[in-house]
């Protein structure tokens, strides 16, 4: 649970905005977006080799 802390006189836009940075940082919303649905983990090791060796071809052709 978050907690921000509103000071005496303080505006509300930027308690609102130290709450949407803690909220950022806990990474809330990225973990819902990665639980939504399930993927192999079969699925997930194909797709970062398919990533590594598309990172690997730009690497070697922007070298030459």
């Amino acid at each position: 649970m978050i907690i921000v802390q509103v000071k005496e006189g303080e505006v509300i836009d930027r308690a609102l905005k130290r709450y949407k940075r803690k909220f950022d940082r806990m990474g809330t919303v990225r973990e819902l977006r990665r639980r939504s649905q399930f993927i192999k983990p079969s699925v997930n090791r194909r797709a970062e080799f398919i990533k590594a060796t598309y990172i690997q071809k730009m690497r070697t052709t922007d070298d030459n």
